[in-house]
């Protein structure tokens, strides 16, 4: 990717020369989004309707903004009250173009890092296709006593019809207001969903908070903790193919952990071509890398991300599902 394409993220945090430059190319893409929606109102694109209560979660903006904690919190909510719960995602950055259910056992280039993941942490059905309505099918197929499908991104996949849209948005809010390729909106915004839930600092009115920190213990390959507080005194490595670094390595400096080398990685990232810079050093990484750096350094530490969203959020979420869900 051309390296004016890895600055587009700070063009989009406001106006500028590039913003106008770009716009004749953002009025193309509002008028193919405004067609295509037309089409599915008017039903001359098919909305499919499941046999289970789908739940999506997703945002409006390009890049990484809280969507798998929150759907892991989401699906941890549900089974909490004795509910059967599958989740369905893309699996970003996988190499298999076909569906794939998701095991312990999963290759994580097929699947990807985010589905194993959530399996890994959730323990319920995932399965993972481009195609949302062909990978629900597949999910209710292979396991008939789901009831609610949490759909991990897709808040633009209208073939899927859903019964409650939940939007995440983290610190980057909708940027300078603008759609791709001008600023980082994939759809105007404001825009009708259901919930609204801030994963980083609030940056709009509406909607609810949430808090994020890092887990006191890393955890290793074969599940053994570390106390952050045990690795205070040491310099350290870190790792990530994140969609935002910068945060991982707040929350670490916040919590007075010594990191001496840092390599941010593209989002999705393999692995496959980093080097560590000092292998004798402690390796930490987030959980979504650690699936796949295990595999080229088992000696790697994962810290886990502590995700909560307001009790005000879990309240109004209760209310929504109660009123939405179609079965008993």
């Amino acid at each position: 990717m051309n390296s004016w394409l890895h600055q587009l993220p700070t063009y989009w945090r406001r106006r500028n020369a590039l913003t106008y430059l770009l716009w004749p190319v953002e009025v193309i893409y509002r008028i193919g989004l405004l067609l295509r929606q037309s089409l599915f109102k008017g039903g001359m694109l098919a909305q499919h309707r499941v046999n289970a209560t789908v739940i999506v979660v997703g945002n409006v903006v390009v890049g990484g903004g809280g969507k798998t904690p929150l759907t892991i919190a989401i699906v941890r909510h549900l089974v909490k009250q004795d509910i059967r719960v599958g989740v369905v995602s893309r699996g970003y950055g996988r190499t298999a173009q076909s569906l794939q259910v998701v095991s312990d056992q999963s290759d994580v280039k097929v699947v990807g890092d985010e589905p194993l993941l959530i399996h890994q942490k959730c323990h319920v059905p995932v399965v993972v296709g481009s195609d949302r309505v062909k990978a629900a099918l597949l999910l209710l197929e292979k396991f008939p006593d789901v009831k609610v499908l949490v759909c991990d991104d897709g808040l633009q996949h209208l073939s899927l019809q859903r019964d409650l849209e939940i939007c995440v948005m983290d610190a980057t809010g909708i940027g300078n207001g603008h759609l791709l390729p001008a600023g980082p909106l994939r759809e105007p915004w404001p825009r009708a969903v259901d919930l609204l839930l801030h994963t980083q600092t609030r940056t709009l009115p509406e909607g609810f908070e949430s808090t994020r920190r890092l887990s006191p213990f890393a955890l290793s390959q074969d599940g053994q903790a570390t106390e952050l507080n045990a690795l205070k005194a040491k310099p350290l490595e870190v790792v990530s193919g994140i969609a935002k670094p910068d945060g991982f390595l707040k929350m670490l400096a916040d919590e007075g952990l010594m990191v001496q080398h840092a390599t941010a990685l593209p989002d999705h990232d393999n692995f496959e071509n980093w080097q560590a810079k000092s292998p004798q050093l402690p390796l930490l990484c987030t959980e979504k890398d650690a699936v796949k750096l295990w595999a080229k350094y088992p000696h790697a530490l994962a810290v886990p991300l502590i995700f909560e969203p307001e009790i005000a959020f879990w309240q109004e979420f209760d209310v929504l599902f109660r009123a939405t869900r179609r079965y008993h």
